[in-house]
């Protein structure tokens, strides 16, 4: 009897623990050199996510889809550049992201507290799934966390062109993803 107690000691703070997005942001970034505005960020941004993770540990099983459609920056010319091009929202509408582990986090997971995360999982942009490691913090706050990541990597990482239009003197080969998500426990 005794082994089973023990048992059951060491196996509860593995049991996994599920969490939904409740809401979100995400956005993405990239360096452009515009004619007669000079160099800056472009910022493209939605809150078209949804999806939810399950931890056990550092093991991470989930999905989260972003509607690229949605996606919005100061420029309409630039958003309807990249949904037709750059994008192909009609073929490939989201953005798919499926976390495998999530480093960082103390086991058993806490009610409260800030604390560093690095989230690694496959990332699926238009009709290519590649690895990426997203940086960031998550802040726990009774039945709700607070999770903000980024990551980066080039164009051609995900086989993406790089937009050529005639406004457009040059664009830094690459590409910053931002996500602000508030998530709740199941």
């Amino acid at each position: 009897m005794r082994w089973l107690v023990w048992t059951l000691v060491l196996l509860v703070p593995s049991l996994a623990q599920s969490f939904e997005v409740v809401s979100g942001e995400a956005r993405y970034r990239v360096r452009e050199q515009l004619v007669q505005v000079g160099i800056g960020d472009a910022v493209g941004t939605t809150q078209a996510v949804k999806g939810q993770v399950a931890l056990q540990g550092a093991r991470a099983t989930g999905e989260f889809v972003v509607d690229l459609r949605e996606l919005r920056s100061d420029q309409q010319r630039r958003d309807n550049y990249l949904r037709q091009n750059t994008l192909q929202t009609d073929r490939f509408p989201t953005a798919t992201f499926r976390p495998k582990a999530v480093e960082g986090l103390p086991n058993p997971l806490p009610a409260s507290g800030r604390f560093p995360v690095r989230v690694v999982g496959d990332l699926t942009l238009r009709d290519v799934t590649e690895e990426v490691v997203w940086e960031g913090e998550a802040v726990f706050q009774g039945q709700e966390v607070r999770v903000s990541l980024k990551t980066e990597f080039p164009f051609e990482k995900f086989r993406l062109v790089q937009p050529r239009v005639p406004i457009l003197l040059s664009v830094e080969n690459r590409i910053r993803l931002e996500v602000d998500l508030s998530l709740r426990r199941k």
